[in-house]
């Protein structure tokens, strides 16, 4: 039996994606919908429905418990980006995401955002700034953060992960941003292929709040323009949603976790590439920026006949 599209049936919806993490934008501007986590799944399935990684709801920030904490914080946030994974549960942050709202209220009209212009989006982990550069989009971040604390940083992992498709376990390092990443480093790219991430791995600790899991190869470091970049490659298996083509708080969480590992002197810039495309990571104390494309694919009307 397909899945009721209960109060989103007969909306019109946009969908988008970044680096190829997909996403249903809902507008609901006022706040007038009573989403439920079985509409939100049932509209991302890939088979029953329009098929994403993740829905969007568009709504001023006023509108919202949430958002309204967030105007507290930061009076500029209008709006507020509702962030559901694909099996309708919250998310905190998505990094991609936040990039593919803020180009949809651009080209909606419903922000005003030149080239080289700000905007400020609330979201659950807080107000986050997004700058527009061309074709691309840079969001600070925020703050990250090791639970693990200094003495995980200094050993480089606080997490034990059997991961299916690889022999024997791997030392995980955990990261937020604000989200919960579990990063684990592979020799080479023939590992990060071998890994079977239809398959669920196991923790130790069990991460009590669940975590994305971002394998990572290190390719080397390049300073050629005068700055040190580093790059790596990397697959990611997101809370809630299954292996992903590509995960914005993931990049972070992974570039975070490789920069680590590398001590003193490692880069602060990072190019990492995903299924999907490539993105770039910059760190600056505790605070870290995420570079991307953004792209609106097509309008839908949701029918149930």
């Amino acid at each position: 039996m397909t899945p009721s599209f209960g109060v989103l049936a007969g909306r019109a919806l946009t969908t988008g994606h970044g680096t190829e993490n997909d996403f249903v934008l809902v507008p609901d501007l006022d706040g007038e919908l009573g989403l439920g986590a079985a509409e939100v799944a049932a509209v991302c399935d890939r088979h029953a429905g329009v098929g994403a990684d993740g829905l969007i709801r568009v709504v001023r920030s006023r509108a919202l418990p949430e958002g309204a904490a967030v105007l507290a914080e930061e009076p500029a946030a209008e709006w507020f980006m509702d962030y559901r994974n694909a099996d309708g549960s919250l998310a905190e942050m998505c990094g991609n995401g936040v990039r593919v709202f803020a180009h949809y209220l651009r080209v909606s009209g419903l922000a005003d955002l030149a080239d080289g212009a700000s905007i400020v989006v609330g979201t659950r982990g807080g107000p986050r700034r997004i700058t527009r550069e061309g074709d691309l989009y840079t969001v600070d971040m925020g703050v990250w953060t090791m639970p693990g604390g200094p003495q995980a940083e200094a050993e480089g992992y606080d997490v034990v992960v059997d991961v299916p498709g690889l022999e024997g376990p791997r030392a995980g390092l955990r990261v937020t941003v604000p989200n919960p990443h579990t990063v684990v480093a592979l020799p080479d790219e023939a590992s990060l292929a071998a890994a079977q991430l239809t398959l669920a791995p196991t923790y130790d600790p069990v991460p009590p709040e669940g975590t994305n899991l971002e394998l990572v190869v290190p390719l080397g470091e390049d300073d050629a323009a005068g700055t040190p970049v580093g790059t790596i490659r990397m697959r990611v298996l997101e809370r809630g949603v299954g292996e992903t083509r590509s995960c914005g708080t993931g990049t972070c969480a992974a570039a975070l976790a490789v920069r680590a590992w590398g001590g003193a002197g490692a880069p602060d810039v990072w190019r990492v590439l995903v299924p999907g495309g490539e993105v770039t990571v910059r760190v600056a104390g505790d605070r870290v920026w995420l570079t991307g494309p953004a792209v609106l694919t097509a309008d839908v009307v949701l029918r149930e006949d």
